[in-house]
């Protein structure tokens, strides 16, 4: 039997998108096919599909216990929600929620509607817009019972795009929200969209984060607690999604939603805002239920809309090439996620710098690395020693040096100083663009520098990391967020690297606070610009702080997850394990703290309020 045969021979357009997810993941072999076989048939199509959905996109976490806990622990009680319908804003704003319905269940219509009627914030309109087939006589008694709900039966199926610019037609709020037909909103979901509005005069576009819902009398599940705006992370995948709520000055600017993206056609209008506008705020409190049923691609995307995820390609490809930029689109490791590879200018030169103390082998594995993988050519390494005392580490140098390409630097002073070490690198660099690179890491990646290259070249981007892992495959590295583990955390530290964490973040590309030193790139004028590291942290948080200086001109940290590097981590200069390694440790801590309040005091803009602050892991916090 061929493998086109086994994987789903009743539908051509799902055996076609499958596969080439299965192919593209490299998990189409002999011994999955005979378990495909074997579960097909024991199991039938439904548990087959959500079994190769779970080998994609790895085990959903049970965290299940915790967010029904946080649920009762953050959302608001009767008393609280009777003091929301009592709450008098300075500004009213009306809210039109448009409904594109297309053969809309009696009863998912019955419970839509009647979770607007119990908002506790009243001055809303429901447009909907049918586009089935049919009029459902059957809903009539439900739409008619409130003057706030507009019908318009529109006798064809215009397409999602389509139904729901008819549904703009009728609109006369002041804030636009997107709202699928068979989705819910808890009742205090408008009162936080106006309270937000009242808070912030100048937002533009509002998102929320959101759970998964299958029955009203059955617990949510699954929560999408989401950063805050974040570019990179939206062109990886449409993050943002649910709850989307625009100012309707904003939406006449956008035009509506396009038919040639249908299936992505939210995701192209959310891509279209990010250029408009800088006034995007999120609120991070659950304020929208995506109901899970059969044909919702909130159950089963392989099975329901496998064009859906075709369709974000050209609505991130137009995007880039209204933005100037150049690049090519292309599906990511998980579903519905997507990889840029963008273009960059020229050949320019690039400046590893590498910080050495003694270590041959560790050091000569290194180099050895970047001369055996590296596909681009016009490279340098500054290798900068620092009081090495073994006679074989100067025998290595010299041979290396023979090497046009390497070049040796000598660090003068005594002592340990990371941040110095790497300002001498650079300062005696020829390059355009600077690697900061450990001595104790192994490339594997072949065309990482072109890669980093691409986002580095960016107007926007400051600087960009990479993914490590440690030699037993697990992540050493998946992006850097404050306030967690007291001053900060490797996101997804120790998760295998088979493994995907919650909502496959640690192989998206995405922008956050900081990255790891051990491999990070940056232009040159940029060290120049925010002052290059801070000689006063000579051991620990220079690389934290380094980017948090890049944040303030205003320019992105991304994370390239596509590059990955082996990092044997802190072999050179151990651990802080004795008396005087701590107390420096914690004097460093404090004074990090201090430099940096505002993080700490405000929260990081790309880590939840609702993740737990002692887990690397995005674990939903308790208490």
């Amino acid at each position: 039997m061929r493998i086109r045969d086994i994987l789903f021979p009743e539908n051509t357009k799902i055996r076609i998108f499958l596969r080439k997810t299965l192919i593209r993941l490299k998990l189409i072999n002999l011994e999955n096919i005979k378990k495909v076989y074997r579960i097909l048939k024991a199991e039938g199509w439904k548990n087959t599909i959500q079994k190769i959905r779970e080998k994609i996109n790895g085990p959903t976490l049970d965290l299940n216990d915790a967010y029904q806990k946080l649920i009762e622990e953050v959302e608001p009680t009767e008393e609280e929600l009777e003091q929301q319908r009592k709450t008098k804003f300075k500004f009213n704003p009306k809210i039109s929620i448009l409904v594109p319905m297309y053969n809309t269940p009696y009863v998912f219509f019955k419970e839509l509607v009647e979770c607007l009627i119990n908002q506790t914030y009243g001055n809303w309109e429901l447009c909907l817009a049918d586009g089935s087939p049919e009029q459902n006589n059957d809903l009539k008694e439900i739409y008619e019972q409130d003057k706030r709900i507009k019908y318009k039966f529109l006798g064809e199926n215009k397409g999602i795009a389509g139904n729901t610019n008819e549904c703009i037609k009728m609109a006369t709020g002041d804030f636009i929200a997107l709202f699928d037909h068979d989705d819910l909103l808890p009742v205090f979901s408008l009162y936080e969209i106006v309270k937000c509005i009242n808070e912030h005069p100048e937002v533009e576009f509002i998102y929320t984060d959101e759970d998964k819902i299958t029955t009203l009398d059955k617990p949510r599940f699954n929560p999408h607690f989401k950063p805050d705006f974040s570019l990179d992370f939206l062109r990886a995948n449409n993050y943002i999604c649910h709850f989307s709520v625009f100012k309707k000055e904003l939406m006449d600017k956008l035009g509506g939603e396009r038919g040639k993206y249908d299936g992505a056609q939210d995701f192209d209008i959310i891509l279209r805002v990010s250029e408009l506008t800088k006034n995007i705020i999120h609120i991070p409190k659950v304020l929208y239920h995506w109901r899970v049923h059969p044909n919702s691609t909130a159950q089963a995307e392989i099975q329901s809309k496998p064009y859906a995820f075709e369709a974000g390609i050209p609505a991130i490809e137009d995007h880039l090439k209204r933005m100037g930029l150049k690049g090519t689109v292309e599906h990511g490791a998980s579903l519905g996620t997507y990889r840029i590879r963008y273009e960059f200018e020229g050949n320019p030169k690039v400046s590893i710098v590498i910080p050495n103390k003694d270590e041959k082998e560790t050091l000569k594995k290194c180099i050895e690395s970047i001369l055996n993988k590296t596909t681009y050519e016009n490279y340098e390494i500054i290798v900068v020693e620092n009081n090495s005392e073994t006679e074989e580490i100067f025998d290595y140098y010299k041979e290396i040096e023979q090497n046009p390409k390497i070049k040796i630097v000598k660090y003068e002073e005594k002592g340990f100083n990371y941040s110095k070490i790497i300002n001498l690198g650079v300062k005696n660099s020829e390059g355009e663009f600077i690697v900061q690179l450990n001595n104790d890491t192994e490339i594997e990646t072949e065309d990482w520098l072109e890669d980093m290259l691409g986002f580095c070249s960016r107007e926007d981007v400051g600087a960009v990391g990479v993914k490590l892992f440690y030699p037993d495959n697990t992540i050493q590295h998946a992006g850097i967020v404050f306030g967690v583990d007291r001053v900060a955390t490797h996101l997804f530290r120790g998760l295998p690297r088979h493994l995907h964490g919650y909502f496959a973040r640690e192989s998206s590309i995405q922008d956050f606070s900081a990255v790891t030193g051990a491999c990070m790139m940056a232009k040159k004028s940029t060290y120049e610009e925010v002052g290059y590291m801070d000689e006063n942290l000579p051991v620990a948080f220079n690389d934290l702080d380094f980017c948090l200086k890049i944040r303030e001109t205003g320019k992105l940290i991304v994370y390239d997850p596509f590059v990955t590097v082996i990092h044997y981590e802190s072999k050179t200069r151990g651990y802080e394990n004795t008396p005087e390694k701590v107390a420096r440790f914690e004097a460093e801590i404090e004074k990090f703290q201090n430099k940096w309040k505002k993080i700490y005091e405000e929260g990081d803009p790309y880590y939840n309020i609702n993740f737990s602050k002692n887990s690397c892991q995005y674990e939903i916090r308790r208490g």
